[in-house]
């Protein structure tokens, strides 16, 4: 079952043509753990019908916001007020030196290439980068770079991760 698009939600997490089933799968988690809608944008590079995620053990998909859009303008179409800030390794800005605002939309490039040039051109101004002291170290996993900008949006805007009656673990 995936929920209706959600165009005034706190924040929106997209990806843009995910290859790898189990970073898809741990970024849904994230998002139905933080009540945050997820946009699948493109062509997938796996499967996500009921017995594909039935036999990877996504007990939780049903309860995640998970949004497909066939391309960047249909996601930009759904979440016109939103502001695309898109994470790159070339972005200019550290994501903790960036504002995050209400609605905004973290748009993660698949594993294997980044975004593409026209994208990062034209949205030059919200392009951000996770620090990472290494050198030698190109980049993060996906799964990981998505968790550490969302709860960092979060933390900025103070809005609160569960609702406060429910009792949660921080790891399964």
């Amino acid at each position: 079952m995936t929920h209706q698009p959600d165009p005034v939600a706190p924040l929106h997490v997209a990806l843009i043509e995910p290859e790898i089933p189990p970073n898809t799968g741990n970024i849904a988690r994230l998002c139905g753990a933080t009540f945050t809608p997820l946009h699948l944008v493109g062509r997938l590079g796996f499967r996500v019908d009921q017995q594909a995620v039935r036999r990877a053990g996504l007990d939780y998909w049903d309860d995640v916001e998970i949004n497909y859009h066939r391309n960047f303008e249909a996601l930009q179409q759904k979440l016109p007020v939103s502001r695309l800030v898109l994470i790159e390794t070339s972005g200019e800005t550290i994501h903790t030196q960036f504002r995050f605002q209400p609605l905004d939309c973290l748009v993660f490039d698949r594993e294997t290439k980044g975004l593409p040039a026209e994208l990062l051109s034209a949205h030059r101004d919200h392009c951000i980068r996770i620090h990472m002291p290494n050198p030698a170290i190109r980049s993060l996993n996906l799964s990981n770079a998505v968790a550490i900008v969302l709860y960092e949006a979060l933390r900025q805007l103070s809005l609160p991760i569960n609702p406060p009656s429910s009792q949660s673990s921080a790891t399964s």
